[in-house]
């Protein structure tokens, strides 16, 4: 696995979580497209649909929705999978190595065992150093800390 602990703090925002649940089921929480619209947009929010094809260079399609229905997509494609253990996502492609508009962000997450749980942590690494100061206002750290508490119910009902 690709050393995902050295974080650059000018272009990086990280969160990270003891959640009650195991590996497996944290990462199933991410990689199958029936549970993600349950867990993924912090609420009112909601996820009207997800496509993805978790695989080094599969696309993954995840649309958010606001309280009045307005709809975000969110493209991307998978770099790294670890089963259960590591998932590594971008916004620079789109799928099958196709090139995005505008790049963002790239995504780390690791499901690491602790003490019968998982030590879960997502890292997003920006390209710019303005990228993540927005990211930031945009509310990463609450707005992912919720959906982090809605992954762990919906990961511990598995």
């Amino acid at each position: 696995m690709t050393n995902a602990a050295a974080t650059d703090p000018n272009r990086d925002l990280v969160l990270t979580r003891l959640i009650d649940a195991s590996p497996e089921a944290v990462y199933r929480c991410w990689t199958d497209p029936a549970l993600l619209p349950k867990w993924f947009a912090p609420k009112p929010w909601s996820v009207p649909r997800a496509t993805i094809d978790v695989r080094p260079g599969g696309a993954s399609l995840v649309v958010m929705a606001d309280e009045n229905g307005t709809e975000y997509p969110n493209p991307g494609q998978y770099l790294e999978v670890v089963p259960n253990r590591k998932l590594v996502f971008t916004d620079a492609y789109t799928g099958d190595w196709v090139p995005s508009e505008k790049p963002f962000f790239t995504c780390i997450l690791t499901f690491e065992p602790e003490n019968g749980k998982t030590r879960y942590t997502a890292i997003a690494r920006h390209w710019t150093v303005e990228d993540r100061e927005n990211h930031e206002k945009m509310g990463f750290h609450e707005g992912w800390g919720l959906c982090a508490a809605q992954l762990e119910d919906v990961a511990r009902g598995l």
